[in-house]
């Protein structure tokens, strides 16, 4: 079991529910082709925010596969599967915050909530929507 998370462009995604979760699962369909592993082919907010975030929470090896997190890099989003349930809470808290940051979208996908956040041109987040 992980705890999945999603920080995207906010230009690319629409902002209402209904179209935003219809993008999120043509996104999630892996239809771009590319190596889904490379920062490069992501927007530079989205490769920016990589380096920061891979730096603290390192990419999932053969030698670290329950404590590693899993990258998948579109060129609009990032998808992230946190394996070590013990970081968690700070997994989510730096995730939140460097989303801000980088001016991105946040999608926490395993939240029952399933709250999406956008920029709020403050350099904050802003609520969008929830289940």
């Amino acid at each position: 079991m992980s705890y999945d998370l999603v920080v995207f462009s906010p230009d690319a995604a629409p902002a209402k529910r209904p179209a935003f979760l219809d993008w999120y699962e043509a996104q999630t369909d892996w239809p771009e082709d590319h190596d889904y592993a490379d920062p490069a082919v992501a927007t530079p907010a989205l490769q920016a925010f990589y380096a920061e975030l891979a730096a603290a929470f390192p990419p999932a090896s053969d030698e670290t596969p329950e404590t590693g997190t899993d990258y998948t890099i579109g060129s609009a989003l990032i998808y992230m599967t946190f394996n070590d349930w013990d970081k968690i809470d700070e997994a989510h808290g730096a995730v939140f915050e460097l989303a801000a940051k980088h001016a991105l979208g946040f999608f926490d996908v395993s939240s029952d909530l399933a709250e999406a956040w956008l920029p709020d041109r403050k350099g904050g987040l802003r609520l969008a929507h929830s289940d």
